[in-house]
């Protein structure tokens, strides 16, 4: 195996531990020119079987750099929609005819691109392959980040969210949903991950509770710190494929809520390992936090079956698994 990978990526030293070869390659832009050339290079070197792309500009150059090779092509699809049959771009990716096989990260990824068609015209059903990423819980060993010093007060009751201010993360929903809220209920917002230029900062200035929001801005140690909430939410209105905050939460053992979104329902059994609420529904939100907080037994009974969850259903092995096989079964075609 060579796995060709950004030389600044985390991952790095777990796979330079391993028995791969590990080659440092970056794409710099959607179309690169040099990257092309060094891949096509490195694939006549190697003369692999199997070519798997993870990124949409790994799938781009990767095809590119392919031609002329008999290598089976495998591409990585991990959100749902913002595929259309009609933009030429896509047909340079996941409708390239060069593709041997797609894997999704979840059923709903797998089924928003079994629909992108025209005129009868689908992608093949077996060409669309959901493998869920797994986890360990090993990996959630940390201890929580302790939240007293960055500003929350001991006694509150803290609910968290962990991602980037896009308008389809839903960051304004929360903050919507948390000033529903009892005035009385010692409610703390915090959140974790990239603000940009967002407009929602506007809005959380002039927020009634403008005093109980933290915001955290990008944390390397995000799992840590959602290991320290009360309850995490992800208020996403579209497009989640197998998101990751929320199986990062779980596996903490924190009581989780989510909107109906993408692969949401693949992770959390409503009412049982967790809480689905209606994507856009601040109310249904705030309904939600507010059962957690009046039921502290159940919502710890919640976040232990969250964890159980993960532990059973999205191991590690079983991506592993699943991978091989089809490894497998494209080396037989």
């Amino acid at each position: 195996m060579r796995v060709l990978c950004d030389p600044n990526g985390s991952n790095l030293p777990i796979l330079r531990a391993s028995a791969a070869t590990v080659v440092p390659f970056e794409i710099a832009r959607r179309f690169d020119a040099a990257a092309v050339d060094r891949l096509a290079r490195e694939i006549a070197d190697f003369d692999p079987d199997i070519l798997h792309l993870f990124n949409n500009r790994a799938v781009l150059n990767g095809l590119r750099a392919a031609r002329g090779s008999s290598a089976r092509i495998v591409a990585y699809r991990g959100n749902v929609g913002n595929v259309s049959f009609f933009d030429p771009l896509v047909w340079l990716r996941y409708l390239n005819l060069r593709i041997d096989r797609i894997v999704c990260v979840s059923d709903s990824v797998r089924e928003s691109l079994a629909e992108v068609g025209f005129l009868g015209w689908h992608l093949q059903p077996e060409k669309l392959v959901t493998i869920h990423k797994g986890h360990d819980l090993s990996w959630y060993s940390q201890p929580p980040v302790k939240l007293e010093p960055l500003g929350v007060p001991r006694d509150a009751f803290v609910v968290g969210c962990v991602a980037n201010w896009r308008p389809r993360k839903g960051v304004e929903i929360l903050l919507d949903a948390c000033e529903r809220l009892a005035p009385d209920m010692p409610v703390h917002l915090v959140l974790v991950g990239d603000t940009g230029t967002s407009k929602l900062a506007q809005r959380m200035a002039a927020s009634p509770i403008r005093d109980r929001v933290h915001v955290l801005g990008h944390r390397a140690d995000a799992p840590a710190v959602a290991a320290a909430f009360d309850v995490a939410v992800l208020p996403a209105v579209k497009r989640e494929g197998l998101p990751k905050t929320v199986i990062e939460a779980m596996a903490y053992g924190v009581a989780t809520i989510a909107s109906r979104v993408g692969g949401v329902a693949e992770i959390i059994e409503d009412g049982v390992s967790g809480m689905i609420v209606p994507p856009g529904n601040a109310r249904a939100l705030a309904e939600a936090i507010a059962r957690l907080h009046d039921a502290p037994g159940w919502r710890e009974e919640l976040g232990q079956r969250g964890k159980e969850r993960i532990r059973t259903h999205f191991r590690i092995e079983g991506t592993i698994e699943k991978t091989a096989a089809l490894y497998r079964s494209l080396a037989d075609l």
